[in-house]
């Protein structure tokens, strides 16, 4: 007699009768070998393109990868299946780093190639890989020579139209870029894409005529950060410089949506001009190399502070390092100038600050290079005046390691800084080095 396999609907338990037609017939279940494998759930491709945006961002400096680790690691990724390829490959491709110009030179052969097979007959008109990039990097790409610099120029002549869809772009502070390939960054489809720009070198200039760096500000109306660095200066080569309202009405930006500003090296050129002259109205962060107009008649950098000072939160005074270095002084009025500042980062020669239209300053951080027993005297004479003080960051300098000799904590910088923390301390503010670190007694 045959066995028969009875199914329950209630439980879905299979139930095994060996003698059904007996009077009393007897059932056991049927127990499998191996537990129930549940089906896998599908998951959404959005779900899906946020989990690996976590494990690309892990495969970086973030997640303590080296960069030669990090691309193994990424384009391991790819080739996991088809499926996980389809997901991952657009995020691959959202932020490029390249740190030479071989692979520059890959990259811009990928995007070509792709675009010369893309047809019309596809409902997407801008080809990919192109159209997924959104971060180039070329900070860590630097030119040993001429010829590299002619080559760099012309392989980004020919990316930026195949990437419509660039945010942010990132340039070595020591390559130029030329017209040609500002031109082309500037006319193509997407510049007002555009939310980061940094790394841009333009040479200082007091003139006002019509500049290719200006017209891409023009197009780039959603531009949010932007970094650019000057040639420096000699006083003696620059002409004074003399403004006029009808350059100051061609010359006005709309970019209403740049919080934050960074112009080293640079006292004047058309796009600081066209910065002093037009409505910033969501700048909080400014950083400049101070130049006073006494010493370069040129400048607009005093101008563009008194401008745009009223809405900043942070204020940065900063001189890049190099040879020769000329140091110029800073406005006494900083802090009547920029009533709603947080931090402020001096340079020296460090100012006589004052305040003489205010009772109190909202300052919270106040850094300066080092401590100076004449900057000391300015600060005590301010310190009445900005209760939310709370931190004196000392920026060049570092605290000696632990195991130092007592003589050697008190003598030179050491000393006068253990001496600003024992002042600052009886005040409740903070003394900390270039590493935001406090000192320890």
């Amino acid at each position: 007699m045959s066995a028969t396999i009875v199914l329950t609907e209630a439980t879905d338990a299979v139930w095994l009768c060996p003698r059904p037609l007996e009077l009393s017939p007897s059932r056991f279940p049927l127990i499998p070998l191996l537990p129930h494998r549940m089906a896998l759930k599908h998951l959404p491709s959005e779900i899906w393109s946020q989990i690996l945006e976590h494990v690309y961002a892990s495969y970086g400096p973030e997640g303590g990868v080296s960069e030669v680790d990090a691309v193994r690691l990424r384009q391991a990724l790819l080739l996991v299946s088809k499926d996980l390829n389809a997901a991952a490959l657009p995020i691959f491709y959202a932020r490029v780093y390249i740190s030479s110009l071989r692979v520059l030179d890959r990259f811009a052969m990928r995007l070509h190639v792709a675009d010369q097979r893309w047809d019309s007959i596809r409902r997407i008109p801008y080809s990919a890989p192109g159209r997924w990039v959104q971060t180039l990097d070329l900070e860590q790409l630097r030119c040993a020579s001429e010829e590299d610099v002619l080559h760099l120029d012309t392989v980004i002549n020919r990316i930026f139209p195949l990437v419509p869809f660039l945010s942010e772009l990132i340039v070595n502070a020591h390559t130029y870029l030329s017209r040609r390939a500002l031109f082309a960054f500037t006319y193509r489809d997407g510049a007002q894409n555009l939310r980061v720009l940094k790394g841009i070198q333009l040479i200082t200039s007091a003139r006002t005529g019509e500049d290719t760096f200006v017209e891409l500000l023009q197009a780039c109306t959603r531009l949010e950060e932007l970094e650019i660095v000057g040639s420096g200066v000699d006083p003696a080569d620059l002409p004074a410089y003399d403004s006029h309202a009808d350059d100051a009405a061609t010359y006005q930006l709309h970019l209403p949506f740049l919080r934050k500003l960074v112009a080293l090296s640079m006292p004047s050129s058309p796009a600081l001009f066209a910065l002093l002259h037009s409505s910033l109205p969501a700048l909080r962060h400014l950083t400049l190399t101070p130049y006073d107009e006494d010493s370069v008649p040129c400048s607009l950098v005093p101008r563009l502070i008194s401008a745009h000072g009223g809405k900043l939160t942070s204020l940065h005074l900063y001189t890049v390092k190099q040879w020769p270095t000329l140091l110029f002084p800073t406005p006494d009025t900083l802090l009547d100038i920029c009533p709603s500042l947080k931090h402020l980062s001096l340079e020296l020669p460090l100012p006589g600050l004052t305040l003489t239209r205010a009772e109190r300053h909202e300052l919270e951080i106040l850094s300066i290079p080092r401590p100076k027993q004449e900057f000391w005297v300015v600060l005590e004479r301010l310190l009445p005046k900005l209760p939310r003080l709370r931190f004196v960051r000392a920026r060049d300098v570092k605290w000696l390691a632990e195991g130092m000799s007592s003589r050697a904590l008190q003598t030179g910088v050491q000393g006068e800084m253990s001496l600003w923390r024992r002042k600052l301390g009886r005040r409740g503010i903070q003394l900390l080095d270039g590493e935001w670190k406090p000192g320890t007694d």
